[in-house]
């Protein structure tokens, strides 16, 4: 089924293009029905009842795709608890709360299949980012387990797909830089690239992703060099401190709504 509507879309998608149309005119020639539902995922009350409307009125769901984040953008003593909380609620928990939601029936028919979208940086990290670092990596861990319990229970129709993407050019973290010299050979993915690489990875099982496959080094490499060598790794690609230019940004726009605002 899934595979069917990927198909569908990408032939709508490129009969669109080739017409000059947006995406907007895409969905009505697929005779696809979109349901659309607003739900604050880092609140377990809302999740479990949006999920039971969704039951309700479009019918179990057998694809769960976790996608919700958010970044605070501070140095960690700079950063408000609240803004953690928010961050560690949204990005980690968020899943516990869908996956518990959706995942009952699945194991009952013994067919599904959960995609996490994690990050790069639930892989490796970066300084500044404490709590976004902390969140992803917590969610790599949770989609792990999650994977070999299912595999533990012999449910193995129930598939799973770990997303990790390096920097998406969504304005996310805007800003960020790593080295000048390096820029060219890893700039920021494009959104509509993420999502097909995402794609493929679903429809043929593959358990994970990384985007660009450069990652895959970079984690490799992570994992057998002790860490004063990953630190020269880290300084050589700009990688160390590449956040710091996102968060001066995030700073100067507070400051200047604060003072917009007269507080």
């Amino acid at each position: 089924m899934v595979r069917h509507i990927y198909r569908d879309l990408e032939a709508a998608d490129a009969a669109a293009l080739q017409a000059g149309n947006g995406e907007e005119e895409i969905l009505p020639h697929c005779n696809l029905q979109v349901f659309t539902y607003t739900c604050d995922v880092g609140k377990r009350e809302n999740v479990y009842l949006t999920a039971e409307r969704v039951r309700k009125e479009v019918g179990e769901v057998s694809v769960l795709v976790n996608n919700a984040g958010v970044v605070s953008g501070h140095h960690l003593l700079e950063c408000p608890d609240e803004l953690i909380e928010r961050t560690m609620m949204v990005n980690c928990h968020a899943h516990f709360w869908t996956t518990k939601a959706f995942l009952p029936t699945m194991l009952e028919i013994n067919h599904g299949h959960i995609v996490t979208v994690a990050s790069s940086l639930g892989l490796f990290s970066t300084a500044g980012v404490e709590d976004y670092c902390a969140s992803k990596f917590g969610v790599v861990g949770f989609h792990e387990s999650l994977s070999h319990e299912l595999k533990a229970a012999e449910k193995d129709g129930i598939k799973t797909t770990l997303v990790c993407p390096y920097l998406v050019d969504t304005g996310m973290f805007r800003g960020c830089r790593i080295r000048k010299e390096i820029e060219p050979f890893l700039p920021p993915l494009k959104p509509d690239y993420c999502v097909k690489q995402a794609m493929k990875a679903i429809l043929t099982d593959q358990p994970m992703i990384c985007t660009p496959r450069l990652m895959y080094i970079v984690t490799f490499m992570k994992s057998i060099l002790p860490f004063e060598a990953v630190v020269c790794m880290y300084r050589f690609l700009g990688a160390d401190k590449c956040m710091y230019p996102f968060i001066a940004q995030r700073k100067q726009a507070t400051n200047n709504n604060e003072a917009k605002n007269g507080i």
